[in-house]
């Protein structure tokens, strides 16, 4: 009875944890081009340098070092938000969200190796690695449903409206 209670808790909570996980996947080579074009290279390798003379824990430092100073322009997102400067707001957010989670995937690339070496460390990776594919798992039948709404599979009302749709977007096309 709880468990059917909290499912569309957990879906959801699946569903952000999966769009974490597809940012992270996306801007790591979004990422990858920014420093193709700008010297950044030449950075990530003195820093890959840098982090291989230190010990693991120190390693952790470099890895949350960089994520502090983007706070900030997380609370003035936030600030705008509450002074209902709407789409300000909105895209301060995001802009941060992606900035946060690229900068992040960067630095993580560089010490993965060294905080992969403390064994808390490791347990943690393994955990979300296993979190995302139990997540992947309980969305994956949502995105089925999703995709057959779309296109217009099944017998819901969803799925006749969209039929509707596109025979009237034919017909438009037909038309012209």
């Amino acid at each position: 009875m709880i468990r059917r209670l909290l499912q569309p808790f957990w879906v959801l909570l699946a569903i952000v944890f999966l769009i974490e996980a597809w940012l992270w996947d996306h801007l790591e080579p979004v990422v990858a081009r920014v420093v193709a074009l700008i010297p950044l290279r030449a950075f990530k390798q003195w820093l890959a340098d840098r982090v291989d003379t230190l010990t693991p824990a120190m390693t952790l430092i470099v890895f949350f070092v960089p994520i502090i100073p983007l706070f900030p322009l997380k609370l003035v997102g936030l600030w705008l938000l509450t002074h209902e400067y709407w789409l300000s707001a909105v895209v301060t957010i995001i802009f941060a969200k992606f900035l946060s989670v690229g900068v992040t995937a960067f630095i993580f690339d560089v010490t993965r190796s060294k905080l992969l070496q403390m064994g808390w460390f490791r347990k943690l990776y393994d955990i979300v690695n296993d979190l995302r594919r139990r997540a992947g798992a309980l969305v994956e039948p949502v995105k089925l449903r999703v995709r057959e709404i779309l296109r217009g599979n099944g017998d819901g009302w969803a799925s006749r409206m969209l039929r509707l749709i596109q025979r009237f977007r034919k017909r438009v096309r037909e038309a012209r």
